[in-house]
């Protein structure tokens, strides 16, 4: 038998980790400020789990996100504290490391989770949770832990009350669970000269988000933020039946190898009441007409976006016609700008009562859905930022255009043929036409006169 060698791993912890490190909880969920040290005290949590597990060929995992964001954060670490290990060998094109115990770990981005199925896990790393999308952790990695029993730690600053900050109350709650917050302003890890410059520099939402680690801060460069938490104070997130004498209507965002989301509908009045919401991904149309079948409603008509008209290289028919011939009744939603719909759906909100069990992953997406913001211009752009929420937020946007078709707008007044002009109550003389009317009437005349 070969003779156990002694591997000093070149890393110090922070005293603000040692909780975490000397933990015996299955489960930690770690809320950090910006800076904290968090990334590396994790790395370095999957080295020493994977040199001292005792279970044959273990299995590590970081998950980030995004696959890119897991490379940036994560591998330089990986391969550097790594590197002092005899015979560990870094694979620069799997972003994985293989250790001389039959050990790995490896990198992986939140974006396609799916890649992940089939496997198993003995420990694993979820950073910025926040920003993933939660079906990763409940449809893939969860039960890649079962069989092997294996430890979770989920790490990042919060974003509103979302997946994290249920995860982050159900740790305060359970002993199988450890909680750790780290806010700034008690941990010392960043100068309080940085935190006041910081905080000059910041809007206080920001700064409470990312160095104070508040849940109550709103999320940054949200769209429907700030309209879901008016109409949730005004008790429009419950639950909702369906008036049983009024047909249903669904919009979708259609995926083509990407999430198909639908909401389900009905105009009550002048209430929108929202009362289902169905995502998933990997699945045709047919897997979704089935679905709205078995929920037993009446149904109008199915608003799908503009490029439902394309015709399929496979098929050679749009999805309009798919749908049809699945005996549903699409209905193609106007064209439109990406903002004219953000903005049509915000002025739609008051009037807008969503089921709260049936929507919650749809509400949560639209909480969330934000402007991409730019690291090297420190701003905002003028676009959403393309993640798992993006889905549901597109659909909801067809959902308020598609209210607008279906809206009685009050008749035109018809344009004056006849240039008159009167003089009004403050004496000032005024026309019955504007100035680019009346030389369109002239025109009009001059080239009738030819």
């Amino acid at each position: 038998m070969a003779e156990a060698q002694r591997v000093v791993i070149p890393y110090s912890p922070r005293r603000q980790f040692m909780p975490l490190h000397d933990r015996k909880e299955r489960w930690a969920c770690v809320v950090a400020h910006r800076r904290a040290g968090k990334t590396v005290a994790c790395v370095n949590e999957l080295i020493r789990g994977a040199l001292t597990s005792t279970k044959q060929e273990p299995r590590f995992a970081y998950v980030a996100p995004y696959y890119a964001q897991a490379k940036d954060a994560a591998w330089t670490y990986l391969k550097r504290f790594c590197s002092v290990i005899p015979g560990a060998e870094p694979n620069e094109s799997e972003l994985r490391v293989d250790l001389p115990n039959g050990a790995r770990i490896r990198l992986y981005g939140a974006d396609n989770y799916d890649r992940m199925r089939g496997g198993y896990l003995d420990g694993v790393i979820l950073d910025e949770y926040a920003d993933m999308d939660p079906n990763a952790w409940s449809e893939v990695i969860r039960p890649m832990l079962a069989d092997r029993i294996g430890w979770a730690i989920f790490i990042g600053t919060p974003k509103g009350k979302n997946a994290f900050w249920e995860l982050w109350d159900r740790s305060n709650k359970s002993p199988d669970w450890l909680p750790l917050m780290l806010r700034a302003s008690k941990t010392g890890l960043v100068a309080k000269a940085e935190l006041d410059d910081a905080r000059a520099m910041m809007t206080p939402e920001q700064y409470e988000q990312e160095f104070e680690c508040s849940f109550e801060a709103a999320i940054v460069g949200s769209y429907y933020g700030s309209d879901i938490a008016k109409i949730e104070r005004a008790g429009q997130i419950t639950k909702v039946e369906p008036e049983p004498l009024l047909p249903v209507y669904t919009t979708w965002d259609l995926g083509i190898g990407d999430s198909t989301s639908i909401w389900l509908w009905q105009a009550v009045g002048k209430q929108i009441r929202v009362i289902d919401h169905i995502e998933d991904h990997g699945k045709g149309l047919p897997h979704y007409a089935a679905e709205l079948s078995a929920r037993g409603h009446v149904y109008a008509e199915d608003f799908v976006p503009h490029d439902a008209r394309a015709r399929e290289l496979g098929t050679g028919r749009t999805r309009v016609e798919t749908l049809l011939s699945l005996g549903r009744k699409p209905r193609v939603v106007p064209m439109h700008t990406v903002m004219d719909g953000i903005n049509a759906a915000r002025v739609l909100m008051p009037q807008v009562w969503f089921d709260e069990d049936k929507c919650a992953r749809g509400i949560e997406a639209l909480r969330q859905y934000r402007r991409e913001y730019d690291d090297k211009t420190r701003a905002f752009k003028e676009r959403p930022l393309h993640d798992w929420t993006s889905h549901a937020a597109d659909a909801f946007r067809y959902l308020a255009m598609a209210y607008r078709e279906l809206t009685p707008r009050a008749p035109e007044k018809p344009k004056p043929t006849e240039l008159q002009y009167h003089v009004n109550d403050a004496g000032q003389l005024t026309s019955n036409m504007s100035v680019r009317e009346i030389v369109e009437m002239r025109m009009k005349r001059k080239a009738r006169d030819l």
